[in-house]
This record gives C-alpha cells, structure tokens and sequence, in this order.
C-alpha cells in the first residue's frame, strides 16, 4: 500500500507511477477518515511534498493514526532539489526502512519562477527513470537511504522549516483578480477544506498548508499570492503527464 499527499500532482503521479512498478495500491491521505487496516501488506509506503525542508502536516498527522505496520516501510520525498533532514525526522515518528526524495519540477511559485518546459520535462525524464530504481529495491525488500540533503540541512530542516510552519503559511497574501468567474474548482480541492466561495469568490481561512493547489490551478490564473506571482507561471503535472 502506497499512500501520498499531494498539492499541484507531482507526488499523486510518483506514488500512482511506483504503485503500477511495485503492484501496490495508491491512496490519497486526503478523505481518509479512519486509520487503514495495513494488515497483509507486503509494503507500506509515503510519498509526499517536502515543505520547507520537513514534512507537511497532513502527513505527519496520518502517519501517527497508522501505527507502526508489520510490513517493510519507505517514503519518497519529491522535492524541488534538497529534502534537508525531513525523512530523518520523520522516521523518528513512522520508522522508516528505506528512505529517498526525488527531484521534480519546482512548484512553489511564491517562492521562485516555476521550471521553464525544458527543465520540468527533463526533470520528470529523470524522476520516472529513478522510479523504475526504487521499485526494483521496493520489490527487492532493499533497505535505502537515497536522499539528496543538501548543505545546512539541519538548520534548514530546524529553523527553517519552524519559520515556515509558524509564519510563512499565513492565507493573508491570497486574493483574486477581476478574472475570477467563481466556478469553485479551487474549494473543491483545497486538501485542507480552508476555501469558501462568498458572494461567488473564494475566501481563505486557516488551516493553510500551502501546497499552492489553488493557485497553480485556477484554469484562470485568478489566483495570486500578494505580488510575488503576478508575473510568474504556474505549474500542475498535468501540463506534462497524465497520472
């Protein structure tokens, strides 16, 4: 069993890509109400976003409802170049036998330009090609660490990721333009059901986890995050894999 939380869809598409290499069954943690009976699995795997060098929220708290499952345990971290200290703070709550992250096209638009083509589709060239790797050590029952840490990770893992945590995942920045026509998709699918439409236009309350789903996917690119993203692109997997 693969589980997986996902914002614009890159960690979707890696746990739906590894599932059909491995046979497991992928799941979204989103919607899940009760922890899952992992009973009988042969493996039980994460595959999430890495946020600030740690973990996002939504999976840490699911991964304390799962318990610690008889089956051999592993996560994939997707990330945009360094996953910092993450899988190792994470194993300390959900032990780990085999840890890696995997470079994706970068999605955090708040933060930097998004991945022109060329480099997202490189990117994601390389990401199915180190899929193929990991399965064959999932299947093998391989015990891995492959992840790219990157320099300072623990103070990017610490202190950074803590800043984030407590004061970059404010819903302050986020408004609509005049382009907004109102038609909801980004309620529908905000994973921590923070969006509401009032008078037709969506309003933003906390919990946020800044996965950035509404924004990168608004079909109207209404959507923008104080001034940093009026000039930028937006990015969903869809724009370059069907998952």
């Amino acid at each position: 069993m693969i589980f997986y939380f996902s914002g614009t869809g890159n960690s979707r598409w890696a746990a739906r890509q590894l599932a059909r290499r491995t046979g497991d069954e992928a799941r979204d943690i989103i919607g899940l109400d009760a922890a899952p009976d992992c009973r009988g699995e042969a493996r039980v795997g994460l595959v999430f976003p890495v946020y600030a060098w740690g973990v996002p929220e939504p999976v840490l708290a699911f991964v304390r409802r799962l318990g610690r499952p008889e089956a051999f345990t592993f996560a994939v971290a997707t990330c945009g170049s360094e996953a910092g200290h993450a899988l190792k703070k994470l194993t300390a709550v959900f032990p780990l036998r085999s840890s890696y992250s995997l470079v994706m096209p970068n999605n955090y638009v708040v933060g930097s330009e998004s991945d022109d083509e060329a480099t997202a589709r490189a990117k994601l060239d390389a990401a199915e090609a180190e899929l193929d790797r990991i399965a064959e050590e999932l299947l093998a029952g391989r015990p891995v660490y492959r992840v790219r840490e990157g320099a300072m990770a623990g103070l990017k893992s610490g202190l950074v990721n803590y800043g984030f945590n407590h004061f970059a995942r404010s819903t302050k920045g986020f408004r609509v333009t005049d382009a907004c026509n109102g038609c909801g998709l980004c309620a529908r699918n905000c994973p921590a059901r923070t969006i509401v439409l009032t008078g037709g236009k969506p309003v933003w309350g906390n919990p946020c986890y800044q996965c950035l789903r509404c924004l990168n996917e608004c079909p109207q690119t209404a959507i923008q995050y104080g001034k940093a993203t009026e000039d930028r692109g937006r990015y969903t997997i869809r724009l370059y894999r069907a998952d």
